[in-house]
């Protein structure tokens, strides 16, 4: 929401913003590309009248609320003659379905990994190595660089791991005053491999420069058992002088079998220790999966992992196209309704929509207000919560608004730790008055 906020709304129309627009209306009619009606005359009014602003108000949850879903995340509020420009923020605004959707997948990805810590490793999901378990691989597969800041900083609202070093710079220096937010570590792809003679001397280069810190190596450029089996065992005396920690990647194959095997050839020739939970910790050595990655893998593979005596600790997961491009805005059912009009004779309706064929798109009648019931974020009509109560909070009033403060990012952070531990799994998040109102207004219908 600040991000759509900062660079689409708060900023000065201008009269030659209009005059650019008017020549794309003028010709954007079908057939014939004749003029489309729009209310050119608003535009040049509040420019005239208010600086430049668009003359609605906007209230939002704040960045990084934890909440069930049909809860509102955000409501327009336009007035008198302005009242149709609301209309022209909704596509904007409703775009913010996509930061959610991912920061919500990265958080499910993050409540599983979480679990199979709990099992198997020391210190369960308290853990210091929780927070780079999912490592963000998405950056290549976005569509342009505006979507890869969007869904990669949401997903560095739950992890610290992340390749896509557009939204790292992003949450860094224009969302947490400088102070970093995620991190990498030194690794192969198959063009670095393949470049060397052969993979051994291609890892021994890497051993020779990063070893003694974390690095990573893929491994499949050839074949991957024949590397685990012989290459591995062939660079152990140089990567155990180093003391550093090497992760075996592999980038093909059936997921769950590469992870295993993976982790059979590290315990053969690097050896592991048995933790406090009866589980192996592999010595120096561990192995992420970045191929064909979901929310799905992701559990078959720890089941895998932990069913073979292995710890949690070992493996770590890269998620591209899952992460950051396989979600729609049908994935939360996101969508932004008329829910209270006022008429030009001065007469106040709530309104909503109940389509028959589809009972899922019932939306809520009235100008609605979130407060927290029980710790749990609950839709009610907006007289009925007072303004401090009110979780939707004013961020645009017909410009901006002074005072407003956004959280740092890690701020947001803890705050989504704390939020995401006291939100059950699901909730009823509509008051009975509200669904009051909905039964009477459908009964009204019929």
């Amino acid at each position: 929401m600040r991000y759509i906020l900062e660079t689409y709304i708060l900023r000065q129309w201008t009269v030659q913003d209009v005059e650019r627009s008017d020549l794309f209306y003028k010709s954007h009619m079908a057939p014939g590309f004749t003029a489309f009606p729009y209310p050119k005359s608003l535009f040049l009014k509040f420019i005239k009248e208010n600086n430049g602003y668009m003359p609605l108000t906007l209230q939002a949850l704040p960045e990084g609320t934890c909440i069930n879903p049909r809860v509102p995340v955000f409501q327009i509020t336009a007035t008198d003659e302005y009242t149709p420009l609301a209309t022209f923020l909704e596509t904007l605004l409703t775009m913010v379905w996509y930061p959610t959707a991912v920061a919500t997948l990265s958080r499910r990805a993050k409540q599983t990994i979480t679990n199979g810590f709990e099992v198997s490793v020391d210190g369960g999901g308290s853990s210091p190595f929780l927070n780079s378990r999912l490592h963000d691989f998405g950056f290549r597969g976005c569509t342009c660089v505006e979507q890869s800041v969007l869904g990669g900083t949401a997903h560095l609202l739950n992890f610290e791991g992340s390749d896509t070093m557009s939204a790292a710079y992003y949450a860094q220096f224009a969302l947490n005053d400088g102070r970093p937010v995620a991190s990498s570590i030194p690794a192969t792809e198959h063009s670095v491999m393949t470049a060397w003679p052969t993979e051994r001397e291609a890892i021994l280069n890497m051993i020779d420069h990063f070893g003694s810190g974390i690095f990573a190596t893929v491994m499949d450029s050839y074949d991957y058992q024949r590397a685990l089996d012989e290459v591995v065992p062939s660079v152990a005396a140089e990567k155990v002088a180093k003391g550093g920690f090497w992760v075996l990647r592999p980038d093909s194959g059936d997921p769950v079998d590469a992870v295993l095997a993976g982790l059979i050839a590290a315990d053969k020739t690097f050896g592991s220790d048995i933790n406090t939970k009866g589980y192996k910790v592999t010595k120096g050595v561990g192995v992420i999966q970045g191929d064909g990655i979901d929310h799905t893998v992701i559990k078959a593979i720890l089941k895998a992992v932990l069913t073979a005596g292995f710890s949690a600790q070992n493996v770590a997961f890269g998620m591209g196209g899952g992460l950051l491009q396989k979600v729609n805005r049908d994935t939360l059912s996101f969508a932004t309704k008329l829910c209270h009009i006022v008429s030009d004779d001065g007469i106040a309706r709530d309104v909503f929509k109940k389509p028959k064929t589809d009972t899922g798109k019932l939306s809520f009648p009235g100008i609605l207000a979130v407060k927290r019931v029980d710790g749990v974020p609950t839709v009610f009509p907006a007289n009925e919560v007072s303004a401090e109560e009110n979780l939707l909070k004013v961020i645009y009033d017909k410009g901006p608004v002074k005072g407003l403060r956004w959280e740092s990012f890690d701020e947001l952070r803890e705050r989504v730790e704390r939020e995401w531990a006291a939100l059950p799994p699901t909730a009823d998040v509509i008051s009975e008055s509200l669904k009051s109102k909905q039964q009477e207004m459908a009964a009204a219908l019929k």
